[in-house]
């Protein structure tokens, strides 16, 4: 399935699981590895499970690439690069190709930015959460206030695009605290910002220790301060928690919430294939080892593929596309799915969100307001629901 004006293209994510640290909110699959990571030897493995990919997706042309964690700053440029060759090798890439890492912004992961932009990489995204020294020490975070800053300049200098992460809704923040962030995070961002609520999932250390997020009213409040501070100062939402001016959004994660397919490289891994219509999801082998190991012995190291119904299908396009402020395109649904947008929903509950003041929805699509970007797991229950 080609990329066209309404129809996603593809991408690349690439999985790098290694840690130097388990931050204690932290739920995606990153580890501490108990010795030395054998780098040439990852290198080897996470060619050989994209050349594989690639193999299922001849004449596709690539839009972005991503290379997330984990912490992706603690590879070696080395193997940054071969894996870029390697996508440009495989596929037709854009002309823009929106080549992205996640960084870390401790003083000798910061030192490695220019070997990384040399490498081909064009887009930084840096995990700061906070510069007040509390915070930082509270979400277990291993750097400074002072090395953030210098991180971010060292960004700035050698990346023409780069984001950095925040967080809010940390225990005892004020409107006042998170305010006095968002000032001085307004002062170093450059194109794009996200800003992420703290969550406690399961599995965590925060979870384990009774952490409690915070209340409904205060998330709701901080969100709103984040609007209008950030829509103000030009960085107006694109989604629920990202922030971009006008051509600054993350490529990447904008044809995943749009419904694009993408190729998930490296363990825990997640990716999403669709032919004629119908879209498998494809899990890679969650545990480093285990992956590695399948990988060599056999190409890949895929867990399971499953067929989604398209039902289902049409249930993940709703979730993250209403997660966007665009929306959901009919032209886009039905260039995806196969379907129109209308059948996909139920009327009474459509109504309902739309009379509520939750949902938009006219002849372009269907789009949730501030207040329905609040509740969106309500929002799209109603949706689903027969009528």
């Amino acid at each position: 399935m080609a990329a066209s004006g309404t129809e996603p293209g593809l991408a690349v994510y690439f999985h790098w699981p290694f840690c130097a640290s388990k931050c204690p909110y932290c739920d995606f699959n990153s580890h501490v590895a108990a010795e030395a990571v054998d780098h040439g030897r990852w290198r080897r493995a996470l060619l050989a499970e994209l050349s594989h990919y690639a193999g299922e997706t001849e004449g596709r042309t690539v839009g972005s690439v991503f290379f997330g964690g984990g912490t992706p700053s603690l590879m070696e440029p080395a193997t940054v690069a071969a894996l870029i060759a390697a996508v440009r090798s495989h596929w037709q890439t854009d002309k823009d190709l929106e080549i992205t890492l996640e960084a870390n912004p401790s003083s000798a992961e910061a030192g490695r930015f220019r070997d990384f932009r040399a490498a081909g990489v064009n887009r930084l995204s840096i995990g700061v959460q906070s510069f007040q020294d509390d915070a930082l020490a509270y979400l277990g975070r291993r750097h400074s206030p002072a090395e953030a800053r210098e991180a971010i300049a060292m960004a700035a200098e050698h990346f023409g695009r780069f984001s950095f992460d925040m967080m809010y809704g940390l225990p005892d923040q004020s409107p006042e605290d998170w305010r006095r962030d968002l000032e001085e995070t307004l002062e170093l961002a450059g194109d794009h910002l996200s800003l992420y609520q703290l969550t406690i999932e399961p599995g965590t250390a925060f979870y384990t220790d009774g952490v409690k997020a915070a209340g409904e009213d205060t998330g709701a409040a901080l969100f709103e301060i984040t609007q209008d501070v950030l829509e103000g100062a030009g960085l107006a939402a694109y989604e629920v928690s990202n922030h971009a001016r006008p051509g600054g959004e993350a490529r990447h994660n904008l044809n995943i919430w749009r419904g694009g397919d993408y190729i998930g490289v490296g363990p825990g891994a997640h990716g999403r294939l669709t032919k004629d219509f119908l879209a498998e999801a494809l899990h890679q082998i969650h545990a480093p080892g285990r992956w590695l190991q399948k990988t060599e012995d056999g190409g890949h190291g895929t867990a399971k593929r499953r067929p989604l119904s398209p039902e289902i299908r049409a249930e993940e396009i709703l979730m993250m596309g209403l997660r966007l402020t665009e929306g959901i395109s009919r032209d886009r649904f039905a260039a995806v799915t196969g379907h129109d947008l209308d059948g996909a929903v139920g009327r009474d509950g459509l109504r309902r969100m739309v009379e509520g003041g939750f949902l938009e929805a006219d002849e372009a699509g269907l789009r949730a307001t501030n207040a329905g970007r609040l509740c969106l797991n309500e929002v799209l229950r109603q949706l689903l629901a027969g009528d």
